[in-house]
């Protein structure tokens, strides 16, 4: 691992210890030339998993384009990073155990939808115009009537 600060190969893990849950490993590296410390995160690498667009395109699976999907859902919302990234964590869990090879978009983004639900309201209906294509008002009416005789 090189150095953040002077670039130098040589370093000492100094601790480590899981994280989200066991899915990756904080390691908090010395470095052995400047003695600065930094930290490192591994987590298992999946590859080949590609999602089935709708269109019939393929996609490599990105557990980075799910977070950040998820992040423009919260925005401006009560909704803590942790949470944001157990959702996350979760929804990747059940993807890859679920599905090796390839994972219809629509698996995702239904596992996004009933995450959201469960942790904000308007976060949910944010991301369900986008991903149903919500056209008119009516759309959203519609959806917040459901949420409303769900509760």
């Amino acid at each position: 691992m090189r150095c953040p600060n002077c670039g130098c190969q040589e370093d000492k893990v100094v601790d480590s210890r899981a994280s989200r849950e066991g899915a990756t490993i904080r390691r908090r590296r010395e470095c052995i030339s400047c003695q600065h410390r930094f930290t490192t995160y591994e987590e298992i690498e999946r590859d080949g998993l590609m999602v089935l667009k709708r269109d019939g395109r393929h996609e490599e699976f990105s557990r980075d384009k799910l977070i950040s999907g998820i992040r423009k859902a919260c925005q401006k919302r009560p909704v803590s990073p942790k949470a944001m990234e157990d959702l996350v964590d979760h929804i990747v869990a059940k993807v890859t155990d679920e599905h090796e090879n390839e994972v219809p978009g629509e698996f995702i983004g239904t596992l996004v939808m009933e995450g959201l639900r469960g942790i904000d309201d308007v976060a949910y209906v944010r991301f369900a115009s986008v991903y149903r294509r919500f056209q008119e008002a009516t759309d959203f009416v519609h959806e917040v009537k459901k949420l409303e005789a769900q509760q």
